[in-house]
């Protein structure tokens, strides 16, 4: 039996040979893509966009709709909206989100559905679009706005004992 030995290192070495060769493809192929990336996401990263924007949006058929939109840095975010005076329910709607730095808007686009939602980013606030990728006009536009609030406070110092 001394030639199974090696044999069995030759298979070995080609599999951890085959094994390199394979990741070594992966991260040049990553860094490939982080580089092209890195370019896109200039603009996304230079605003402070991550976190939790909050408003009351007009509503045809009830007094308006309370909405939570929170963005996660892994592009995905949740939209929590509520139809005040209408009814009680919350519907969440989770999804991904895309950047465009041309026109500096955010593009969620939902799990379950194929209808889009655009808003403009601004400082601490986000401006929803039409249907169009147009600002709302009239007599409510202004109210088409989110506002971004804190996650959370700094800690306080503890007091000394």
């Amino acid at each position: 039996m001394p030639t199974t030995k090696p044999l069995f290192k030759q298979m070995l070495l080609a599999f951890a040979v085959t094994t390199l060769a394979s990741a070594y493809s992966l991260v040049m192929a990553e860094s490939t893509e982080i580089v092209h990336d890195q370019n896109a996401r200039h603009a996304q990263d230079n605003m402070d966009w991550p976190g939790i924007y909050q408003g009351f949006m007009p509503c045809a058929d009830c007094a308006g709709v309370k909405t939570t939109l929170a963005f996660n840095k892994n592009n995905s975010y949740v939209l929590m909206t509520q139809f005040i005076g209408k009814s009680d329910r919350e519907f969440v709607e989770k999804g991904k989100f895309t950047w465009d730095n041309n026109s500096k808007t955010i593009t969620l686009t939902p799990r379950k559905s194929a209808t889009t939602q655009q808003y403009i980013v601004e400082e601490n606030s986000l401006i929803q679009l039409d249907p169009n990728g147009k600002r709302f006009t009239g007599k409510y536009a202004e109210h088409y706005v989110l506002r971004r609030k804190d996650v959370a406070n700094e800690p306080q110092p503890h007091s000394g004992h």
